[in-house]
């Protein structure tokens, strides 16, 4: 088994399904940050099986929503001086700003230059969003 050093001051994201943590990886561009980043793939656990989990020894803002949206479930923990300060359990937020695109389209979205456009929860169970201009749904 490899053992993987706990972390001082930084970020653990756990819960991750298994197989999705280099995805997760990417998005964050946790290959540009100068700190220790460790991606854990396969990782067993008694409640899932089997897990991913990233360990990240820098503090950095992460955007929740996007997590929540790519990986509801996943758990973040702030580390501080090697105690957990925050822990937070992710769901599917209910509005999404500047991260989806329409997939309509005739939407004007897709016509003009519009910035942060808000999508909103839709359908939990399919993971479905609803645009704010023309209402079509769309995932990530």
């Amino acid at each position: 088994m490899i053992n993987v050093s706990e972390i001082k001051d930084g970020v653990v994201l756990d819960h991750i399904p298994c197989g999705q943590g280099y995805s997760i990886f990417k998005h964050l561009k946790l290959d540009t940050l100068d700190a220790v980043v460790v991606l854990l793939r396969n990782v067993y656990s008694e409640k899932y099986g089997k897990k991913d989990i990233i360990k990240i020894e820098t503090n950095m803002d992460i955007d929740v929503d996007v997590l929540g949206l790519l990986a509801p479930g996943i758990t973040v923990s702030y580390i501080h001086n090697g105690e957990q300060v925050k822990k937070v359990k992710l769901t599917l937020p209910e509005k999404v700003v500047g991260t989806l695109s329409c997939k309509n389209p005739r939407c004007v979205t897709n016509i003009e230059k519009i910035d942060d456009i808000v999508f909103t929860l839709a359908d939990k169970e399919k993971k479905e969003y609803s645009c704010e201009y023309c209402e079509t749904r769309t995932k990530m």
